[in-house]
């Protein structure tokens, strides 16, 4: 069932970005008096699971639910019609346009996915408002990754400021530390002082190849709220609010000391629980993956406070939210093109697991906005059958006064195709491995 649910969410998420962004294009194509032979959700390569022809345009649904496409007359894109191309050009056609014209048509699929994540973040900062942590909202602490505490850290300090300012929400400290150029924290330790640690400028690089993404975890009462059906936990009878006291015969404060127990556990695990005042030993092993299956209730270790939004005041916060979730991607982006970033490349099964497990309309439009401004920037890329391929063709066409002749567009996209094709085939094949393994 929980598969169910995530598929139907990410279909229904992506159906509608990509009849939005192929929208994009199909007004000002049609606005500039450009025909538009086909507008398509998902690709119809030899058979259609629906179309009808309305006007000039067939509207449709393919069976290769790879994106979407509208056909414009003229152009050199996903049909490869080179046979069109062969006839002399004329006034509907896409070719025909002055560059100004193409331009715009080209930009219009990103115009519409950045401005589709604004609006989206505005309406959900009006409808749900603003969960947030202050300083003094994490009741216990952090508890610090051992790499970290070469820099000063310590297990149960309390983070007061970034960069000599207080966050919105200290929580955020581990993705502020990845994306966003922290070089000092304040902190608070357990013992009352008050320490400003100077952090490496290149943090973010540090933490990605030695994989400690989650530096600073807050510190939770060691209490399971969640059994996931048949893990480990499940199978060997661990139940919600069952209270962890021993792993091995190692007392246990806090979830962090038990986890990492777990992960460096060697065969059986005997886990001590109080169960409603009885004391239960349990023993059961890890899976491949060094998990059990269990996870605590966060929020019992955060004082969460909350902000509602009046709509002008959402306008604002929303494109804040849009203009950060934009930056941060284009940060991480630079990560792809390492070794292992490569490796950690994800398709559809990777961003389906996005979408929680039960249905929440406000993770629901909160993965779309943020889907709607990655696809966005992807678009933008300079790669040949991509819409940012056809926008730096164009404006080189603008800027020299020169238009690339057809059969390097024709080459250049073919070659774009394969690009595609390959980076597609390494995104879902890193999911199969990751999947069986």
């Amino acid at each position: 069932m929980e598969i169910v649910i995530k598929a139907t969410q990410f279909i229904l998420s992506l159906s509608f970005l990509i009849v939005l962004h192929e929208l994009g294009h199909f007004i000002p194509a049609k606005l500039f008096k450009t025909r538009v032979e086909k507008f398509y959700l998902f690709f119809d390569y030899k058979f259609s699971l629906v179309k009808k022809k309305v006007g000039e345009t067939v509207y449709g649904i393919g069976w290769i639910p790879l994106g979407g496409y509208v056909k414009i007359s003229g152009m050199i894109d996903e049909s490869m019609d080179t046979e069109q191309m062969k006839q002399p050009a004329q006034p509907w056609e896409f070719r025909s346009k002055p560059a100004w014209q193409r331009l715009i048509i080209m930009l219009g699929g990103v115009i519409v996915n950045f401005i589709l994540g604004i609006l989206i973040y505005i309406m959900i900062t009006f409808v749900w408002g603003v969960n947030y942590v202050k300083p003094d909202g994490v009741k216990e602490g952090f508890a610090v990754h051992e790499s970290f505490k070469a820099y000063g850290f310590k297990d149960g300090d309390k983070i007061t400021k970034f960069n000599g300012a207080e966050p919105l929400d200290v929580t955020d400290v581990n993705k502020h530390l990845f994306l966003r150029g922290i070089t000092s924290l304040e902190v608070i330790h357990a013992d009352g002082k008050t320490e400003t640690i100077s952090i490496p400028e290149n943090i973010g690089e540090v933490m990605w190849e030695n994989g400690v993404m989650q530096p600073f975890e807050v510190r939770i009462p060691p209490i399971i709220d969640t059994v996931i059906v048949d893990s480990p936990a499940n199978r060997a009878g661990l139940l919600k609010n069952d209270k962890i006291l021993l792993v091995n015969d190692t007392p246990i404060n806090y979830w962090s000391e038990f986890t990492k127990l777990v992960v460096n556990s060697e065969g059986k695990i005997t886990i001590t629980i109080d169960r409603d005042g009885i004391t239960k030993n349990i023993s059961l092993k890890a899976g491949e993956d060094k998990k059990i299956g269990v996870a605590p209730n966060r929020a019992t270790a955060l004082n969460i406070q909350h902000k509602d939004y009046s709509f002008l005041e959402s306008i604002s916060t929303g494109n804040s939210i849009a203009i950060w979730t934009l930056k941060d991607y284009i940060t991480q982006f630079k990560y792809v093109f390492t070794k292992k970033g490569a490796t950690s490349i994800g398709g559809f099964i990777a961003i389906g697991n996005i979408f929680p497990a039960t249905w929440s309309w406000q993770a629901f439009w909160s993965i779309t906005a943020f889907l709607s401004i990655m696809l966005g920037f992807m678009n933008l890329l300079p790669i040949p059958a991509l819409d940012g391929g056809h926008v730096m063709f164009t404006l080189y066409e603008i800027v020299t006064g020169r238009k690339p002749n057809d059969k390097f567009l024709e080459y250049a996209q073919v070659t774009g195709f394969i690009l595609l094709i390959a980076l597609l085939l390494l995104a879902n094949g890193n999911d199969i491995v990751k999947l069986f393994s």
